[in-house]
């Protein structure tokens, strides 16, 4: 396929973490004009109602234990969309680029001949911490900061998280997709050196009205998981900057019944 084979153009946008109000301006105005919209299972209700009302609707969700569509059915259909509508976007929860495979889906959609473009999004490692009063650097507690995943492709070779050199090397740590290996992560961590007294938050649907934290150390934060049920989606952060939730204010959502 080459360019001139395409009607349209595909969008990889970020949908942000949640709060609608994190969505981009520039990703809006996509959503709104859109013909075609294929989108992952963490996009909120309240980012798919800006959709064009007209537009075609796609779940193409990801999550632990159920796939929609694999990875390579999902590029064939971009491919297909754009070939026949003028405006195709691909939402992805958070960024595009921050484990969200939006590497992999543009390096094909860019073999294919097909245009595209990347509109970035808020990523959930930055926004659920600071919904909660957690700054990931402070001058008093954290000048670094490595976001990590928690949960690596199947199809590597074999892992390739250094967690030894992470544990050693950043003041903060912020784990995407952590929840399902969090017991072998905190003893990597520990292995290396890292105090079991460093605080640690969890984080659930993080800034999204229901969200929820679980706050801990590494040394009790797996057991707290195991007796509240504590469930994925949900970042980690751990490190010192956590000590500050609940003494910085958290995020207040307006409630429209009451106002």
């Amino acid at each position: 396929m080459n360019r001139s084979q395409c009607l349209g153009k595909v969008y990889l946008v970020g949908a942000g973490p949640g709060d609608p109000g994190l969505l981009t301006l520039k990703g809006k105005v996509l959503l709104e004009h859109a013909d075609v919209v294929i989108y992952d299972a963490l996009v909120s209700p309240e980012i798919l109602a800006i959709v064009n009302p007209y537009a075609e609707k796609i779940d193409a969700g990801k999550r632990r234990g159920r796939h929609s569509l694999l990875q390579q059915e999902t590029t064939q259909l971009l491919i297909e969309k754009a070939q026949n509508n003028a405006v195709v976007v691909r939402l992805k929860g958070g960024d595009p680029f921050i484990f969200g495979r939006g590497g992999e889906e543009i390096e094909d959609l860019v073999k294919a001949g097909v245009p595209v473009e990347v509109i970035p999004g808020v990523t959930s490692g930055i926004a659920a911490p600071a919904y909660e009063g957690i700054p990931l650097t402070h001058r008093n507690y954290s000048s670094s900061v490595t976001f990590v995943t928690g949960h690596e492709a199947y199809e590597k070779y074999r892992p390739q998280i250094n967690w030894d050199a992470i544990a050693r090397g950043s003041e903060t740590i912020v784990i995407y997709m952590g929840i399902h290996n969090l017991t072998k992560i905190v003893a990597q961590l520990a292995a290396a050196g890292r105090s079991l007294d460093t605080p640690v938050a969890l984080i659930r649907w993080g800034t999204r009205p229901d969200r929820e934290t679980l706050v801990g150390t590494l040394g009790t934060i797996a057991q707290k998981v195991e007796e509240t049920g504590f469930a994925a989606p949900a970042i980690a952060v751990i490190g010192n900057v956590v000590n500050l939730h609940g003494v910085l204010p958290a995020h207040q959502f307006f409630d429209k019944k009451s106002g």
